[in-house]
């Protein structure tokens, strides 16, 4: 990784826009990034570092507060870095997330962060990501490092970059992990983790099923000792031994169930053979007692023989009764409505009375039906008229609603004629309304923009007032500062006069036997000088030097105040002009006509919808008074017809009750319909008197015939020997049912086997009967005992074959899972073979971190006068699980070894800066020779940390850095501390201003 060029706009304390050309800087391999505290400098380490991540180092990371408060507002933060990475040129252009004003009305809005990766490909940009996280990823992969390890090995901010030499081995192994990219040994590690867990997972299933079948066979085998002694499966070979113990539960089951098919085949056979003898005895008593059941019934049945004659004839005499009986029953029913249809007549003829007809026409059916016939066509004339006459009603209260509504509507017209008349005025006075209010729209600005220049001038001579007194004080702290320069400039050179005359006592002090004295080389030195009483030392000096650099600054300090002080109340005296006695009232004045203008203006909208609403509201008007116009026109139209329709009905009822005394045409219909409906009841009447009487005549004649042929002498006796229904059904069945007795007993009595049988002996049948239950009992229960041997048989031949097939199945998973555990744990650093307890990756990183530590035991000589080593130890450190990346300080003026916690803040910045420059080294030397990608971390940062240094310490460290140039790289040191501008010639200084800081290049390789 190299940087070419860094622009930086309203970022960090940046108020505007400044650049840094690397390419500048780098040409002398080792340059200062200098300043006064506070004024940025490691700003402009975390611009570089936000370019390629998005992000800066340390606790400011945390704040999410990048864009500087001194830029302006409408101006983005934005950081632009050209780099060389992996061997490609790439432009990373970074904005951050910051809060603008709204483009629209007032106020703020966030906008989001962005980011553009662009690559240089044969002399043209070519953007290759825009999103923030696949940009991430890609610097990432080409620098090889995230955010945190970039920081700990290229970057090292301002007082942290001691962490990778007191992280733990866990953290440091993540580190160096990423930087050497071992991450395949770590895979390993975790594979055979994941292996371990997937076996021992798919062991317990197998086990399990194991377990579930031995439980299983227990259950199913027969009732012996052995089925308890389970085997033990904490091993395979247990499990293993489950077969043979399996095979003897079967063998004993196969056995119990071939002695169980043997007592059921012998116990079924006995069981038939009761039972037929059973079978025989049982028909034999059947036999008997069917031929004593005959012999008894022909005994009872000869003593009701007499009885049976007499119910034979009397049901032959009910059946010829039987035959009469509804010949009787109808000549009885013709009798009777022959006289009652008389009487229907008789009171047919009186109803006819009523209705007025004279008595000559009731006996005639001929002027009966003349009569019925014309009393209907008048009913229908009154019938078909009477809706009409319903309707009458209607009709008039129509004819009075068209003439209230005809009302209605000219009421209507006098209003909307009114209201007419009254609009044009209104509407004119509100469109000079609306006119005045737009004209008070447009002068608003004007008013507004007079009112905050009058306000802008009474801030600005607030202002003055309050600027003066501080000016003042300003040029007298100013005097003091400058007299307080010359006070200690003075002092420092005093001190500094005397330490040249005590030089010679100086350098005495650092002669040594057997050494060349520095002014005239002689080993001798017979009188050294001595240190005086009032001699001065160079720390001494040094503090003089730092008291009058303090007080310069002071002074520059104090001279930019009064300079910030002058300018701001020229400002202010220009902006409040010189009139201001009047300014109070003219903002006053200007405030009112601004209001007044502004709440004229507020109304515009409003009196604009009033006179759109007043111009639609006189064409509504227009159309209501034009609809109530033809609404008008057609209820007169209806009144005028309806009032003939009324008039046109009157005429024809009074035409159709003239002459008569019905009041109304329901009257009338009902009347007519009453009398045409006596005629008809008549005329039926009369019918059905004459048709009963011939019907009476023939029924008489029949019943006659029919006795003289049953043999009955009258109606009387034919109904005596008449029975019900159910008697005779009764009387019927009882006379069959003795038949039929007779001829069963009869057979059965004659029936050869039943005789055979009555004369052989009477069997035993409780004694025969106990015999065939007991051997079907015994039958039965050799069968259910046979059912239960053959199921087990057939579970235990199943469960046999399952637990033989699961026990092969898990013998080779609990193999691999041993095998496997083992060499997990063995390469996980838990294993007792394990001596150093170490991890594969940690043991594969603890060669790396082997030659970092040689390759900074090189820087660590030179910068610490080979007194401090780095020691690499594979041994836990103190609060850690596991060695093998742990780091020890060897003090070689003690010969102990020592944790790096315990070194001083001095000891610790060289320590670490020379185990930084070590990894850079490795990293570099492996880019270099291709065991590693492109990643090579030409560009490192060193911040702070100086002025914690002696100044033989510094020298070193110094010297060290300055070698850095022989391999191509280039160092950054970033410090305030003055000696350090003298010892490196190219500089970049950061100057802090009340505006925002600016970079200043005295070589001028950086613009801004």
């Amino acid at each position: 990784m190299r940087l070419h060029h860094l622009r930086i706009t309203a970022f960090g304390p940046f108020g505007d826009t400044v650049e840094v050309d690397f390419d500048a800087l780098s040409g002398a391999g080792l340059f200062l990034l200098s300043g006064a505290t506070g004024a940025g400098k490691t700003s402009v380490l975390d611009a570089v570092c936000f370019a390629l991540y998005g992000d800066v180092p340390g606790d400011r990371g945390s704040a999410k507060r990048l864009r500087s408060d001194q830029a302006e507002a409408g101006v983005a933060p934005e950081v632009v870095l050209e780099a060389t990475l992996s061997g490609r040129r790439f432009r990373i252009q970074r904005s951050p997330a910051w809060e603008r004003p709204k483009r629209r009305g007032s106020g703020m809005t966030t906008q989001q962060a962005s980011v553009v990766v662009s690559e240089r490909v044969d002399g043209a940009w070519r953007t290759r990501s825009t999103r923030l996280d696949e940009a991430g990823h890609l610097v990432g992969d080409l620098v090889g490092l995230n955010v945190e390890q970039f920081c700990q090995v290229a970057m090292l901010p301002q007082g942290r970059f001691q962490a990778f030499l007191r992280a733990r081995s866990e953290d440091r192994h993540k580190l160096l992990q990423q930087l050497f990219r071992t991450g395949r040994f770590e895979d390993v590690e975790k594979w055979l983790r994941e292996r371990r867990t997937t076996l021992r997972r798919e062991s317990e299933t197998h086990e399990q099923a194991v377990a579930d079948l031995v439980s299983r066979l227990s259950e199913a085998a027969p009732p012996v000792a052995l089925a308890g002694r389970v085997p033990d499966l904490g091993e395979v070979a247990g499990a293993a031994r489950t077969e043979g113990w399996a095979t003897l539960l079967l063998a004993l089951a196969e056995d119990a169930h071939e002695r169980a098919r043997h007592d059921a085949a012998v116990t079924e056979r006995a069981a038939s053979l009761a039972t037929a003898d059973l079978a025989t005895a049982e028909r034999l008593a059947e036999l008997q007692d069917r031929h004593a059941a005959a012999r008894a019934e022909l005994s009872r049945l000869d003593k009701e023989e007499t009885q049976h004659f007499s119910s034979v004839r009397r049901l032959e005499a009910a059946g010829r009764a039987g035959r009469i009986l509804p010949l009787i029953a109808l000549a009885e029913g013709a009798r009777t409505r022959s006289v009652e249809a008389r009487a229907v007549e008789a009171s047919a003829r009186a109803a006819l009375a009523d209705h007025g007809l004279p008595a000559d026409r009731l006996g005639d059916p001929d002027e009966l039906a003349r009569t019925r016939d014309q009393a209907r066509l008048d009913a229908a004339a009154a019938r078909a008229l009477q809706p009409r006459e319903e309707q009458l009603d209607a009709m008039r209260r129509k004819v009075e609603t068209y003439a209230a509504r005809v009302q209605l509507l000219d009421d209507e017209l006098t209003q909307h004629e009114t209201a007419l008349a009254l609009l044009p005025g209104r509407l004119e006075r509100t469109r000079a309304q609306h006119r005045e209010a737009v004209a008070a729209a447009a002068a608003l600005a004007g008013a507004e923009s007079s009112a905050a220049d009058l306000h802008k001038r009474v801030a600005a001579a607030a202002q003055h007032a309050a600027l003066a007194p501080q000016l003042e004080e300003a040029k007298t702290a100013l005097v003091l500062a400058v007299e307080e320069v010359h006070l200690l400039t003075e002092q420092w050179l005093h001190l500094r006069e005397q330490r040249i005359e005590g030089m010679a006592a100086e350098m005495a002090q650092t002669l040594v036997v057997g050494g060349g004295c520095p002014v005239c080389g002689s080993e001798h030195h017979p009188h050294p000088a001595r240190v005086g009483g009032s001699s001065v030392d160079a720390e001494a000096e040094r503090a003089a030097r730092k008291a009058v650099d303090d007080a310069e600054a002071t002074k520059l300090l104090r001279e930019e105040q009064v300079r910030d002080l002058r300018t701001r109340l020229e400002i202010a005296e220009l902006m409040a002009g010189t009139q201001h006695g009047r300014l109070g009232q003219q903002v006053e004045a200007a405030d009112a006509e601004a209001s007044r203008l502004r709440e004229l203006a507020e109304t515009a909208a409003t009196l604009e919808a009033r006179v759109a609403a007043m111009e639609q509201e006189a064409g509504e008007l227009t159309r209501r008074r034009d609809a109530a116009k033809l609404e008008k026109q057609g209820v007169v139209s209806a009144e005028t017809t309806e009032r003939s329709q009324v008039a046109q009905v009157t005429a024809e009822i009074q035409a159709l009750l003239w002459e008569t005394d019905d009041p109304d045409l329901a009257t009338r219909g009902q009347r007519l319909t009453a009398l045409a409906a006596a005629c008809d009841a008549a005329l039926s009447a009369m019918d059905r008197a004459a048709h009963a009487h011939d019907d009476a005549a023939r029924a008489e004649q029949s019943l006659a015939d029919a006795l003289r042929a049953s043999g009955f002498a009258d109606a009387l006796s034919a109904a005596e020997a008449h029975l019900e229904p159910d008697d005779l059904e009764a009387l019927g069945e009882a006379v069959r049912a003795h038949e039929a007795a007779r001829l069963a007993a009869r057979q059965a009595y004659d029936d050869v086997v039943l005789v055979e049988a009555a004369a052989a002996p009477a069997p035993d049948l409780v004694s025969i009967r106990g015999v065939a239950d007991d051997t079907r009992a015994a039958a039965a229960e050799a069968v259910t005992t046979l059912t239960m041997a053959a199921g087990r048989f057939e579970r235990l031949e199943a469960l046999h074959a399952a637990v033989s097939a699961a026990v092969a199945a898990w013998q080779p998973v609990k193999a691999d899972l041993d095998l496997t555990s083992e060499l997990s744990a063995f390469v996980d650093g838990r294993s007792p073979d394990n001596r150093l307890q170490m991890r594969l990756s940690a043991y594969v990183l603890a060669y790396r971190l082997a030659q970092v530590v040689d390759a900074a035991n090189d820087r660590l000589a030179r910068m610490s006068d080979r007194r401090y080593s780095l020691v690499h130890t594979g041994r836990k450190g103190a609060g850690e699980n596991r060695g093998g990346l742990s780091l020890l300080v060897r003090d070689d003026w003690s010969g102990e070894s020592r944790d790096p916690a315990t070194l001083s803040g001095g000891e610790t910045f060289v320590v670490s800066l020379a185990l930084a420059l070590g990894l850079a080294d490795v990293i570099t030397q492996e880019s270099d020779s291709g065991s590693r990608g492109d990643t090579r971390l030409d560009t490192l940062f060193v911040d702070e940390g100086f002025g914690s240094l002696d100044a033989d310490t510094l020298d070193d460290v110094m010297d060290t850095l300055d070698s850095l140039r022989e391999g191509g790289r280039v160092v950054g040191v970033v410090s305030h501390v003055a000696e350090m501008r003298d010892r490196i010639p190219v500089r970049l200084e950061v100057v802090k201003d009340r505006r925002g800081s600016t970079l200043r290049n005295p070589v001028g390789s950086v613009r801004s």
